[in-house]
């Protein structure tokens, strides 16, 4: 075999090897998954100024950051990438987001609400940083006025940084011939904006995502409806119990404690429970950090996200 023949023959090889590696990678398939990107209320873990000892387990080592709550959406066979809220970890869990698909590309940016922990990352986009243009940002119709009539989220918009993309509720999104996106409004403490949750739906699994609502009686649907509806849902775990908040009255944050979901589902099948996946934890809540109440949560059937995991919507 001559010189040419013989490293002709290694080539080609080495390019199937290359070419079996990436159609057995299941970051190169045609699939469709969330990435949890950020588990933590707005303020994020640890907050800024708490010196309580759950914070300085932060400080002193013992313990990693957590990301204020966002989701990734990945569509492989599209080779597109879109966001579930612009957090003040915009700038890391962008990045997070594109290593772990191998996609570059940003195809849009979903916002529940107006509130700091679920928009303040639209600053990125902006001249000052990306300098984005006409970047798609769905929102429903307050949330569109607040942006487009307050600076300096009016700016994004005046210098075509970000393209407002009107959301009814109820009302699919299709992204892809085979994904769509339903955004479904629930009651909240909406001073800015009125406050929505996601369904994200393929043909072979759906996801509910509400990181923000009141609590669970407040809303005209029956929450174990939803979320018999869906294979996963991502439910709102801002707080664990009362009391938690000794110094504030926390029927002004009423959020639905973990403990009365826990209550709520507990009497349904282990199945319909272990589609509930806890987030949006405040830093006060225990489940965020390792202790007891992560094991009993666990013990009784639930689940708790985790920052980089995969939800699988379809493979």
């Amino acid at each position: 075999m001559s010189i040419r023949m013989f490293w002709f023959s290694c080539s080609l090889m080495l390019l199937s090897r290359i070419i079996h590696a990436q159609a057995t990678d299941p970051a190169t398939l045609s699939s469709q998954y969330i990435t949890v990107l950020g588990i933590a209320q707005d303020g994020g873990y640890p907050q800024a100024g708490c010196t309580s000892e759950h914070c300085l387990r932060h400080w002193r080592g013992e313990e990693e950051k957590r990301h204020v709550v966002s989701l990734g959406l990945t569509d492989q066979a599209s080779g597109q990438n879109w966001l579930f809220e612009a957090t003040p970890d915009f700038t890391a869990q962008l990045q997070q987001l594109q290593q772990a698909s191998g996609i570059s590309k940003l195809s849009g940016i979903f916002l529940t609400h107006a509130h700091m922990g679920h928009y303040a990352g639209l600053l990125q986009l902006g001249r000052e940083a990306m300098g984005a243009k006409s970047m798609p940002v769905y929102v429903m119709p307050r949330m569109k006025k607040f942006l487009e009539n307050n600076a300096p989220w009016s700016q994004l918009v005046g210098l075509g940084n970000i393209k407002l993309i009107l959301m009814e509720p109820d009302k699919p999104i299709q992204l892809t011939p085979d994904l769509r996106v339903i955004p479904l409004q629930v009651p909240h403490r909406d001073e800015f904006s009125e406050t929505v949750g996601f369904r994200i739906e393929t043909s072979e699994k759906s996801l509910l995502f509400v990181p923000d609502i009141d609590k669970w009686p407040l809303w005209e649907r029956d929450i174990r409806t939803e979320v018999a509806r869906v294979d996963v849902a991502l439910l709102d775990a801002t707080f664990y119990q009362e009391g938690e908040l000794p110094n504030r009255n926390m029927s002004e944050i009423p959020h639905p404690f973990v403990a009365e979901t826990i209550a709520l589902f507990f009497p349904l099948p282990a199945a319909e429970k272990r589609k509930v996946k806890f987030i949006h934890f405040n830093h006060t809540n225990p489940l965020m950090l390792d202790g007891p109440e992560r094991d009993t949560v666990k013990k009784l059937g639930f689940e708790l996200a985790t920052e980089g995991e995969r939800i699988q919507l379809k493979k």
